[in-house]
């Protein structure tokens, strides 16, 4: 068993990392170059190799990325790319093959762009969304680790943020904000090139991203450092970008290790967002495969938690599922822009939450006056593929539908701000029935971490990094220490 790591600054543990092992897929045929240096690759299940153990402020990453651009073609101008999953801090992956996307017939499909790939737009009827609201006047904060906001699928789009960490990776390095700059860009994209056709269109094109530094990328020399002397960055994110114009907080990180509990200075923080009327939005956690813990901030009330669905608006393996769980959106085969110019194929539940910060952005952007809560609940209550009876743990009620939630909160009525206290199960704080954990391996985190391309004669590795850092926490029983008990803890409606 890992052992508990010891409070760091202000009483926050500080995170421990615990590397899981590796198991590799078999490999399949070559891809095929298609236009904008876009490779045709075959969907491959994610791998079952275990989780290390990352701390508060590791990396979180696309939960997994594959290079779908400017790849190097190998023998006969076919590459042998391969594609990696990395599933938290270090490089446990699954290595595959990169090979052709197969039709349904089992052909290779057509070598298509970066913008064709987008298949979320679709299943989230973004067109017919974009006719009531596309984010405009909406400020999106994005904790993560860093946007870069030159890439030319952003620019004017960032606006000037805030760096809480203070040190580490800096503009130009290869571990500068490849995660947030992914994540802002599913939310706020607007493609580049001649109308916009090229790269990557955010689900509210109009919005503006608020960067708030929180996290170092896997791979920063200075991450541990930020891990014992910044654990306080996420709460003090928070606050800071409800105190700078954000109408929506996007959180694709996460901690859903065996030590996982409520930290009182983050569920404040949060309760002060919602206050203030700003959404808050977290990926469920990316170990449904696994441990399939709860995870935190997801967890904690009030908040959006958003689970990952596939291209059939079914529930991938290793999305977890938990009580917690509000909706879903897509987190399989997501287009990644970095800053280093190239797209990569994402999975994992950071990219879901973006795609619902996105679509609170457009709520907010159309109907100001509605309260956090009315924005959930119509985003609840308009879903498509819904489970039967409702609602699972494992997609909430749904995947999200922008264009009928649209419809929807057409006819509501304002509801004013006030906090409520809100009852909810034990389980909440603390792990509560969680099995005991594995040595190490099970005792993981989920990194989100956004991959980088490595280039090799004839090959291009490149990393599925399972999104969600995790920052382990002292268990907290209920009522006990310095969490307030269950049904003390108020949410604002």
């Amino acid at each position: 068993m890992t052992p508990r790591t010891p409070p760091g600054p202000g009483g926050v543990p500080t995170p421990r990392l615990a590397p899981g092992p590796e198991r590799i897929r078999p490999t399949g045929p070559g891809a095929t170059p298609g236009p904008e240096g876009v490779r045709t690759t075959r969907r491959l299940a994610p791998g079952l190799g275990g989780v290390p153990t990352t701390g508060r402020n590791a990396a979180l990453g696309p939960d997994g990325v594959r290079t779908v651009g400017r790849t190097p073609p190998g023998p006969g101008g076919i590459p042998a790319a391969r594609r990696r999953r990395v599933l938290a801090g270090k490089a446990a992956a699954v290595l595959t093959a990169a090979a052709a996307l197969l039709a349904a017939g089992g052909e290779p499909a057509a070598a298509d762009t970066v913008r064709d790939r987008e298949w979320a737009l679709a299943a989230l009827h973004a067109q017919t969304a974009w006719e009531t609201s596309k984010g405009a006047g909406v400020t999106v904060a994005v904790l993560d680790t860093g946007v870069d906001a030159t890439h030319p699928d952003l620019t004017g789009q960032v606006l000037a943020g805030k760096d809480l960490v203070g040190f580490g990776a800096s503009r130009g390095d290869k571990t500068w904000a490849n995660h947030g700059t992914g994540m802002a860009a599913i939310i706020a994209g607007h493609g580049h090139g001649p109308g916009g056709g090229s790269g990557v269109l955010g689900i509210a094109p109009e919005a503006r991203i608020l960067p708030v530094r929180v996290i170092l990328e896997e791979k920063d020399p200075k991450r541990d450092q930020a891990r014992k002397s910044r654990g306080g960055a996420l709460p003090e994110g928070i606050r800071w970008a409800a105190d700078h114009g954000a109408g929506v907080i996007n959180l694709s990180l996460g901690d859903d290790s065996a030590t996982a509990a409520p930290v009182a200075a983050e569920a404040d923080a949060i309760q002060y967002a919602l206050g203030k009327g700003v959404v808050v939005v977290a990926s469920a956690g990316n170990s449904g495969d696994k441990a399939d813990r709860s995870s935190y901030p997801a967890a904690y009330p009030g908040v959006i938690a958003v689970a990952a669905v596939d291209q059939s608006g079914r529930h991938p393996s290793f999305s977890t599922h938990r009580w917690y769980a509000s909706v879903a959106a897509p987190g399989e085969d997501v287009v990644i822009a970095d800053p280093d110019r190239k797209y990569y194929d994402g999975l994992g539940t950071s990219a879901a939450s973006a795609y619902v910060s996105g679509a609170a952005a457009l709520l907010r952007s159309a109907y100001p006056e509605l309260s956090p809560l009315q924005i959930k609940q119509v985003l609840q209550d308009t879903t498509r593929h819904k489970p039967k009876g409702g609602r699972s743990d494992e997609m909430g009620t749904g995947e999200i539908d922008p264009a009928a939630a649209l419809a929807a909160a057409a006819k509501l009525k304002p509801a004013p701000l006030a906090p409520v206290a809100a009852a909810y199960p034990h389980r909440y704080f603390g792990t509560g029935p969680d099995p005991a954990p594995a040595p190490e391996a099970a005792s993981s985190v989920l990194g989100n971490g956004v991959a980088a391309a490595f280039g090799a004669v004839g090959a291009v590795l490149v990393a599925l990094a399972a999104l969600l850092w995790f920052r382990p926490r002292r268990p907290a029983p209920a009522g006990t220490g310095d969490v307030p008990p269950p049904d003390r803890l108020p949410e604002w409606r």
